[in-house]
């Protein structure tokens, strides 16, 4: 078996969901595994949550919330955006509560689903990504009561909660608007939401009754410094092993491209990883793995499936562990500084590794 994988820690997770359920209550809280869990691996991570304290589980695809069914959670699972009309028996199949901001879309669910139904509306308040405009979403949450189904939620999304209060606090000026117009026409939607990680460790009055935790959840914050009163401990390393080592004179010129030349006499350490697995080429120049407790930097271009380091005078052998993403003794390479490297945002670092990557829970 090749030896590189992504480990993943339950037990963090856990401890990530309890510390976002302190921050946020008595709002109560939805994790979102949505894209494999943000690379941890939807079922077990959802499981984990749900243990911890998180009530709810949000997903993207109607398959993301049937491989959750599948596997025997009867949580309430919310579908963030919709589907395609043709798809609305499928998402009343698998039990999921649809988010609708489209007439055509509620009208597809009303025709799959039986009455008392729940129902979601999703009101844009300044994302501007998906979601009904006030005045479609008025008319959406009339016609959820009046068709027979149950307005279980309305809810809308943060574009910047991370980063800019004021623009953050607009929008929840405007949702709370919108839920004072449905007031005023008898409209009590079931529960509302508008706060991701970021607006629910930062944005205390935008909590209401639910938060949706999706960074959190994995122990990343949403921002470089953001919240770190909040005790979130990263979930995910990735690993391998070192499967060959070379000895290779000054000058020497390792990997595709001969792009660089190592300064000294070298043991050089072929790892079994790359860029189809999620290690960016780019990273090349200026990244680094951690070896016996030790930081070394790469010793050439990434390729597809192996990468060098350059170990320096330092001893290293075939089946030493070599860790590319995680904590390892007093050392740590995060997603944070792979991010600021790639002129990314961590989210996109852990959602990048790729499926032949197997994930082993600890």
């Amino acid at each position: 078996m090749r030896p590189t994988w992504i480990e993943v820690d339950l037990n963090l997770i856990a401890h990530n969901v309890a510390a976002i359920a302190a921050a946020a209550a008595p709002a109560r809280v939805c994790a979102v595994v949505k894209a494999d869990a943000y690379g941890h691996g939807d079922v077990p991570v959802a499981e984990a949550a749900l243990a911890a304290g998180a009530d709810w589980l949000a997903v993207a695809l109607v398959s993301e919330g049937a491989r959750l069914r599948e596997a025997g959670i009867e949580a309430p699972i919310l579908l963030l955006s919709e589907p395609f009309e043709i798809d609305a028996a499928e998402v009343v199949r698998w039990d999921l509560i649809p988010t609708v901001y489209r007439p055509s879309y509620l009208d597809a669910i009303r025709e799959a689903a039986p009455d008392g139904y729940p129902v979601h509306v999703k009101v844009d308040t300044g994302m501007h990504r998906v979601g009904a405009q006030e005045g479609v979403a008025l008319d959406l949450a009339r016609r959820v009561v009046g068709s027979g189904l149950r307005l279980g939620g309305v809810w809308t999304h943060f574009a910047v909660a991370e980063d800019d209060v004021d623009f953050t606090a607009g929008q929840m000026r405007q949702f709370q608007r919108f839920i004072a117009v449905l007031g005023d026409e008898g409209i009590r939607p079931e529960v509302l939401h508008a706060s991701n990680t970021a607006g629910a460790l930062g944005s205390p009055d935008a909590r209401v009754d639910m938060v949706r935790a999706g960074i959190g959840v994995y122990g990343l914050h949403p921002a470089p410094g953001f919240a770190p009163e909040v005790d979130l401990q990263p979930a995910m390393r990735v690993v391998s092993r070192v499967s060959f080592v070379n000895r290779l004179p000054a000058g020497s010129r390792p990997s595709y491209g001969r792009r660089r030349a190592i300064q000294t006499d070298s043991n050089v350490a072929t790892v079994p990883i790359g860029y189809a697995d999620g290690v960016s080429r780019r990273l090349g120049a200026e990244g680094s793995v951690l070896v016996r407790g030790r930081r070394y930097p790469f010793a050439g271009t990434i390729t597809m499936d192996q990468v060098v380091i350059d170990m320096g005078d330092d001893p290293v052998e075939v089946g030493d562990e070599v860790v590319l993403l995680g904590r390892q003794g007093d050392e740590d390479v995060t997603a944070d500084e792979w991010a600021a490297l790639l002129g990314t945002i961590n989210y996109e670092i852990v959602c990048g590794f790729g499926p032949r990557m197997p994930r082993r829970y600890v």
